[in-house]
């Protein structure tokens, strides 16, 4: 590993990139698939995507959530990590918002959704990697890789989508309705939603 480190480091200074501004952060505790604390006492929660949820107060956890969990784990352990922000750097919850990468350079938001352990969620002003997200979920989706591995439910006959929230919506969402043509978009299956990069609606939960 200490390897792998000076030779990024070494592609760095190649680059006129200083080496001290490469700052990295161990990592205290692991919350799930997508939010992490630092040593310094901050929670950090990943952009761009969403990971399946842990099950909390008697609830049950989702499909591949203890699998997305173990995963940020065993990488963490193994390695420092680098916050990169994008226009927002905190959410509502006081949490950072980062695109968080390794030692090694790899980006971890992007291997989640390419493992098929998270979906691509974003949300506007932060899409610096939303083209480079929106593919590793693409592949994992057509490999059928972790969430995309089972089949799910009945289908709607289309769903409603909003290009201003790249969120997408049961057909009787009153969330969905109140989208404006403008920016409406419609989707003959979740399959066909997740495949542009929207993610599901809190609400509906489509």
């Amino acid at each position: 590993m200490r390897l792998k480190k000076l030779i990024f480091l070494g592609i760095l200074a190649s680059l006129g990139i200083a080496s001290a501004s490469v700052s990295y952060r161990s990592v205290r505790f692991i919350y799930d698939g997508d939010t992490i604390l630092l040593d310094g006492g901050q929670k950090v929660r990943f952009l761009g995507i969403d990971a399946p949820e842990i099950g909390h107060d008697g609830k049950k956890c989702e499909f591949m959530a203890g699998a997305a969990r173990r995963f940020v784990r065993d990488v963490l352990n193994k390695s420092g990590v680098r916050l990169e922000y994008d226009r927002e750097r905190t959410d509502r919850h006081g949490r950072l918002l980062a695109y968080v990468f390794l030692e090694n350079g790899d980006m971890i938001n992007t291997i989640l959704v390419r493992k098929g352990l998270a979906h691509v969620m974003l949300k506007r002003p932060n899409l610096k990697y939303n083209a480079i997200l929106i593919q590793c979920q693409q592949k994992a989706m057509r490999e059928k890789l972790g969430i995309w591995s089972r089949r799910s439910g009945p289908e709607e006959k289309s769903y409603l989508g909003s290009c201003m929230s790249y969120r997408f919506h049961r057909p009787d969402c009153p969330f969905g309705k109140k989208i404006s043509e403008k920016n409406r978009i419609r989707f003959h299956s979740r399959h066909d939603a997740f495949w542009a990069g929207y993610s599901p609606c809190d609400h509906c939960q489509p």
